[in-house]
C-alpha cells in the first residue's frame, strides 16, 4: 500500500526539436527512416501477454509511396475481441488495486522512453506510415504523447487530492475508483499522440482497455505498444486489437462489462456508437461513459483591422500543415474585402514556394493524404469547384495518385456563404474563402455560427480590440478552442486543453483534468469517530 503522499515530476511541456541542418536529431531520424524502409515487419495484435498473428495479413505502405511495403498487420476477428475482453477483465482486479504511484511510474517511464531511445523510431514510423513531415511528427508522436503521459500523472494526483471537508467528529474521504468493467478506446489515423493517449488515460486511472487503432495508423501504434511493454505495463491492461470497427462493436457493445468508450474519429461513426450503446443500455452493469472528439469545419474570421501577413501565414499553416488532415485545420475563412487582394497575393506567393513530396526529403512541406479513399473524396470537391458557377480555384487544384496520394494545397473562393466546401468537412488540403464587405463584420458572424454543425476550433484575426471582444462573445458556442491572431491548430497539452461541442464531440478536453475525471467512479466515505449510542436527539427532550 502507499505509505506517503507523493509529489510527482513537475508539469512542463517537452521541448520541440527543430531538426535543423546537421542537428543530431536530424541525423538519427534519417537513419531511423532508412532502417524502417529497409525491412518488412509483422505487426501483431497484443492481447493479454500474447502477440497474436493471424492468417489474415494486410499490407502497410507509405501514403506517399504506396507501392513500397513497410510491413503487414495481422487482422483479427470476433474471437480475438472476446479473448481481449477476457484478458482485460482478468487483469482488472490487480491493476485497479495497484497503488497509484506504481501506475504513474509506468507511464512516466513510457514518456521518458519516447523522449529518449524511442524518439527517432516513433517519429520515423509516423512519418512513413502516416506521411507526416519531420516537424509534424515531432510535435505529435514525440512531444504531444510525452506531454499527455507526463501531465496526466499530474492531473491524476490533482484529482486524488480533491477531498471533502469534515465536520466535528467525522472524517470524510473521497475515493476515485476506476470504472467497473473495461473501456474501449477507438483512435484515428492522423495523430499518433491521440492513439497513445486514448487508451493510456483510462489505464492510468486504474481501468483496463481494449484499444482499436485505425488500420492506417498501425505502423506507429505498434511502436506505442512496444514502449508500453518496455515501460512495464502489465499484460491485459491495454490490449491492442486489429479488428474492423463493426466487428469489434458487435461484441463490445453487447457485453455486460462494457464501461465506456474513448473515441476520436468521424461524427457519423460516433453517432452510430452512441446509438448502439443506447440500444443495449439495459444489458450493462453500469451506465457507460461516452467520451468523443469528432469532426470539425474550422473557421478563420478576419476583421478589417487584421494584419494581412499574419492572416495569410495563419491560413497557409492552419489549412495545409499535415495536408489539412487535422480535425482542427482551417477549412473556411471569412475575409473582409479591404484585405482580400493583399492576402490572396501573399498566400499565392507562399503556396508557389511550398514543395510537395515524400517525407524522406525534409524540404517537402506538404506530403500525401492518407489513402486512396481520402484522395478520391478530396479531389471530388476540387473538381466540383472547378465546374461550379459559385466557386473559383484561386490556387492549387492539381492532384496525382500514381505513386502517392498527392493533392496540391488548394484555395477556393466561394461566391455564396453556403457553398458546399464552406459547409462539408473535407479533411484535406482545401481552404475555402468567402469575401464579405469590410463594414459588415457583425453581419458575417451569425453566418459563421450557423453554417456548420461543428464547433471544434475557430480563430479571429484583428488589431481592433472591440472587434476581438465582439467575435469572442458572439461565437462563444462556435468553437471549443478559440484562437486570437493565430491559426486554429496546434493545441498544446496543459496549455490549450482540446475539444469541442455540437457535432464536434463531448468536449471533455483531452490533455486536462476534465478528461481523466471521466474515467473514475468516485466513492464518498464517511467515518464517524465516536458513534452515537442513543437514538434520541436533544430536540425530543422536554424542559
Amino acid at each position: 500500500m502507499s505509505i506517503g503522499i507523493f509529489n510527482v515530476p513537475a508539469s512542463k511541456n517537452e521541448p520541440v526539436k527543430n531538426y535543423g541542418p546537421g542537428s543530431p536529431e536530424k541525423v538519427l531520424l534519417k537513419k531511423a527512416i532508412a532502417e524502417a524502409r529497409s525491412k518488412v515487419i509483422d505487426i501483431p495484435q497484443y492481447i493479454g501477454g500474447e502477440e497474436i498473428y493471424s492468417q489474415n495479413k494486410k499490407s502497410v505502405s507509405p501514403p506517399h509511396d504506396h507501392q513500397h511495403i513497410l510491413g503487414y498487420f495481422h487482422e483479427g476477428d470476433q474471437e480475438d475481441v472476446k479473448k481481449a475482453i477476457t484478458a482485460a477483465l482478468e487483469a482488472r482486479s490487480s491493476w485497479a488495486s495497484l497503488n497509484w504511484e506504481q501506475r504513474a511510474a509506468i507511464f512516466l517511464k513510457a514518456a521518458d522512453l519516447i523522449a529518449g531511445p524511442y524518439r527517432a523510431e516513433i517519429n520515423a514510423a509516423t512519418m512513413l506510415g502516416q506521411s507526416k513531415n519531420a516537424y509534424q511528427a515531432e510535435i505529435d508522436s514525440a512531444c504531444e504523447i510525452i506531454d499527455f503521459l507526463r501531465l496526466n500523472v499530474n492531473f491524476m494526483r490533482d484529482i486524488y487530492q480533491q477531498q471533502p471537508i469534515s465536520s466535528d467528529g467525522v472524517w470524510n474521504r473521497m475515493e476515485y475508483r476506476p470504472l467497473e468493467g473495461f473501456v474501449f478506446a477507438i483512435t484515428p489515423f492522423n495523430f499518433t499522440a491521440i492513439a497513445g493517449n486514448l487508451p493510456a488515460a483510462p489505464a492510468l486511472m486504474g481501468n483496463v482497455v481494449l484499444w482499436k487503432p485505425a488500420f492506417a495508423q498501425v505502423y506507429s501504434a505498434n511502436v506505442i505498444m512496444k514502449v508500453f511493454k518496455e515501460a512495464g505495463l502489465p499484460a491485459g491492461v491495454i490490449n491492442m486489437i486489429l479488428v474492423d470497427g463493426p466487428v469489434a462493436g458487435e461484441v463490445i457493445f453487447k457485453h455486460r462489462d462494457f464501461a465506456g468508450v474513448h473515441f476520436t474519429g468521424s461524427t457519423k461513426v460516433f453517432q452510430t456508437i452512441w446509438k448502439a450503446i443506447g440500444d443495449n443500455i439495459s444489458l450493462y452493469k453500469s451506465f457507460p461513459r461516452i467520451v468523443g472528439e469528432t469532426g470539425g469545419k474550422d473557421f478563420v474570421l478576419a476583421h478589417k483591422s487584421a494584419d494581412p501577413k499574419a492572416l495569410a501565414t495563419g491560413l497557409v499553416r492552419g489549412a495545409f500543415e499535415y495536408q489539412g488532415q487535422k480535425c482542427s485545420a482551417a477549412s473556411r475563412a471569412y475575409i473582409p474585402s479591404n484585405l482580400w487582394e493583399e492576402v490572396k497575393s501573399l498566400m499565392i506567393k507562399d503556396l508557389a514556394e511550398i514543395k510537395m513530396g515524400g517525407v524522406e526529403d525534409f524540404s517537402n512541406f506538404v506530403n500525401a493524404v492518407i489513402d486512396e479513399k481520402s484522395f478520391d473524396k478530396i479531389t471530388t470537391y476540387i473538381e466540383g469547384a472547378k465546374n461550379s458557377a459559385d466557386a473559383e480555384i484561386i490556387a492549387g487544384g492539381a492532384s496525382d495518385k500514381s505513386k502517392g496520394y498527392f493533392v496540391q494545397p488548394t484555395v477556393i473562393r466561394a461566391s455564396k456563404p453556403d457553398y458546399i466546401t464552406l459547409c462539408d468537412e473535407i479533411f484535406g488540403p482545401v481552404l475555402t474563402v468567402y469575401i464579405y464587405e469590410a463594414d459588415k463584420f457583425e453581419e458575417i458572424i451569425p453566418i459563421i455560427d450557423t453554417t456548420s454543425p461543428y464547433a471544434l476550433t475557430g480563430a479571429v484575426f484583428a488589431t481592433d480590440r472591440y472587434a476581438i471582444q465582439y467575435a469572442t462573445e458572439h461565437l462563444v458556442n462556435a468553437a471549443g478552442n478559440f484562437y486570437i491572431n493565430d491559426k486554429p491548430t496546434g493545441a498544446v497539452v496543459g496549455q490549450q486543453p482540446f475539444g469541442g461541442a455540437r457535432a464536434s464531440g463531448t468536449n471533455d478536453k483531452a490533455g486536462s483534468v476534465l478528461n481523466l475525471l471521466r474515467w473514475v467512479s468516485p466513492r464518498a466515505i464517511k467515518e464517524t469517530l465516536v458513534s452515537p449510542i442513543d437514538y434520541k436527539y436533544p430536540f425530543v427532550l422536554e424542559e
